[in-house]
């Protein structure tokens, strides 16, 4: 079948095919709006047939005595100040997020970590039930195009379905057969060079299963505040109640700023934007390569992608020569000694993984804005799916793979590990701080003198466009279009059952995960001392945290959009169609409520949908 003919994609309330609602941050960029998936059954349960072990009943695990759940507040190192600096040798992490892709999808062809399960003669076994009659294997993208007509979402309803009660096994049934697409080394020569060099995690998932608003909120304030989708609704006008890690920051006198191209993550909260502008905090992606030569970044870096020229629907390719062009500025500048740039996606963008989402706990007492039916049942209960992840740093672990569970909670605790600061909320507070990924112990940083990696498929060239839509420039070109991909699936990938054995080698793959992560220990839990990274040793805090109140922002909101920064005129007016919404329509579903009203009180007694704990509930 051609790309196009497929039209199994699922279908929203009004019945038509989802496909020409699919919601993505380009489309956004154009003023697009997405219609939800429709209510569709789960998926087989292959995957719990070859012994691997669901998770829809588990829950998550606190840091504090006997698995209890740390408050928010809690900080690292009850007996040391705010803000003490634990880490002294990196004075910069740097967070690259980049858009939409899974583990295995990017990486599963690696041969390092837990990626695609191998058959006869290397083919990748994994597999998932077509709703057509047979099942769709895992198979090799014929070029660096995805189809853009090819119904993989990363939308709530689409998510869950595609983890089909901790199976993994509605992926096509939710999102199509492309949906089973992989790349490999040939396809993305930087990235395959950069993760078999430094330390990469196999166990590092999105925050939810949702798209990247909600991803990118847990990112910044640990939590998505009852937001599931990349829509108006994902502007918010309120703050959290704790402030987000810029707040954080800010508040202890350590420097950040949020390098973007198009839409900076900042703008999710418009009073942060807001109180923001004209700081030199929020500014272009241009001025992280000024700072990065000149070794001036500040404690902490965001840097966003651009929209047209990420990996989210468009030439792949092009998304790793930026991605390549930020991580090689960090490497060649003066401060690479000193430096961890985190290389991470916000979501796995409807792309197949194997690894069912873990158990997660919930940030606060907001439940996610959805209505069931139509929408999928859920709560913040659990990670989203695998995402690429490598930590690149002159004190990075080698010959190291960290199989402990991580989300983008975790890179807030390493920043609070870092800093000793407060959390957040719930998630962060009991998230791990990934310095398992590091050897600060070591007399001379591992990778003293960066590796050199070989240059992206499609290397960047020319001028840095002024953003997505900024066409005077040459710098991004794409070396293939969607057209070219042809025949996706491939007929060899269409098969009335699986390989032979394919479940019993899954089985195995994980059960030979299941021991090296158990060999690894409890990894890193909370305190610098956990890795024995560093010489530090301290115990989590597990006494109370408290909370600030919620500032909520009225309609002075509205005004403070023109102030943002200079962003693209599209961009702007999209952020004063959320703005205007203040005291009159939010885009949010009915019942759906963010700030202080919404947060209730303590989740250990208020819970995650309002009614009790936070680790309890539907899944």
């Amino acid at each position: 079948m051609s790309i196009s003919s497929r039209t199994g994609a699922p279908t929203g309330p009004t019945g038509r095919s989802d496909r020409s609602a699919l919601l993505t941050r380009r489309q956004l960029l154009g003023a697009g709006a997405a219609a939800g998936l429709g209510a569709i059954g789960a998926g087989t349960g292959a995957a719990a047939a070859a012994g691997i072990t669901t998770t829809t009943s588990a829950t998550a695990r606190g840091l504090g005595p006997g698995g209890a759940l740390l408050p928010p507040g809690s900080r690292p190192f009850p007996h040391l100040a705010a803000g003490t600096d634990t880490i002294p040798q990196l004075d910069h992490i740097v967070v690259l997020m980049m858009e939409n892709h899974s583990f295995d999808d990017h990486l599963g062809m690696l041969g390092r970590g837990d990626g695609l399960t191998l058959g006869r003669g290397g083919v990748p076994v994994n597999y998932n039930p077509d709703p057509e009659g047979g099942v769709v294997t895992s198979f090799h993208m014929p070029t660096t195009c995805a189809p853009e007509d090819s119904g993989v979402s990363q939308s709530w309803d689409a998510s869950h379905i595609s983890w089909a009660g901790g199976t993994n096994q509605g992926f096509v049934k939710a999102c199509g057969p492309d949906a089973m697409g992989y790349w490999t080394g040939e396809d993305l020569p930087y990235y395959y060079a950069l993760a078999r060099q430094f330390p990469i995690g196999d166990r590092y998932f999105a925050s939810v299963m949702a798209q990247t608003y909600p991803n990118r909120r847990f990112l910044i304030a640990a939590t998505a505040l009852g937001n599931v989708s990349t829509d108006a609704s994902g502007i918010s006008v309120t703050e959290p109640p704790n402030g987000t890690i810029f707040d954080t920051l800010d508040a202890h006198g350590i420097s950040w700023k949020d390098y973007y191209p198009d839409v900076p993550t900042a703008d999710l909260f418009l009073p942060v934007a807001a109180r923001n502008a004209g700081k030199g905090k929020i500014v272009h992606i241009s001025q992280f390569f000024t700072d990065a030569a000149a070794g001036t970044l500040p404690s902490f870096s965001l840097v966003d992608p651009y929209t047209n020229y990420s990996e989210e629907d468009n030439d792949i390719s092009i998304g790793e020569a930026y991605a390549a062009s930020v991580i090689n500025a960090v490497m060649a500048g003066p401060a690479w000694e000193r430096t961890a740039l985190i290389w991470i996606y916000d979501e796995h963008g409807g792309w197949y993984d194997h690894v069912p989402p873990a158990p997660a706990v919930r940030p606060d007492g907001v439940p996610p804005a959805i209505h069931v039916p139509p929408d999928q049942p859920g709560a913040y209960d659990h990670t989203g799916f695998r995402v690429p992840c490598a930590v690149v740093s002159a004190w990075s672990r080698p010959d190291y793979v960290s199989h402990h569970v991580y989300d983008h909670t975790s890179v807030l605790k390493l920043v609070e590990t870092k800093w000793n600061l407060p959390a957040l909320t719930y998630r962060d507070a009991n998230a791990g701080n990934m310095l398992d990924f590091f050897d600060l112990t070591a007399a001379r940083p591992p990778f003293a003198e960066p590796p050199t990696l070989p240059a992206p498929k499609n290397p960047f060239t020319g001028p840095l466009p002024a953003g997505s839509l900024d066409l005077s420039t040459a710098g991004f070109h794409p070396i293939c279009l969607a057209t070219d991909a042809g025949t996706v699936p491939p007929a060899s990938a269409l098969q009335p059952t699986p390989a032979p054995g394919a479940d019993a080698l899954m089985a195995a793959q994980q059960r030979r995960f299941a021991v090296a992560a158990s060999a690894q220990g409890a990894g890193s839990t909370g305190s610098t001392g956990s890795t024995g990274s560093t010489t530090t040793t301290s115990t989590p805090d597990s006494g109370s945290g408290g909370s600030s109140t919620a500032v909520v922002v009225g309609a002075v909101v509205a005004g403070a959009v023109v102030v943002v920064g200079a962003v693209l005129a599209v961009v702007t007016r999209r952020r004063r169609r959320a703005a205007e919404a203040v005291g009159t329509d939010t885009g949010e579903p009915d019942g759906a409520a963010e700030g202080a009203g919404a947060v209730g009180g303590d989740p250990q007694t208020a819970g995650g949908d309002g009614s009790g704990d936070p680790t309890s509930g539907p899944g």
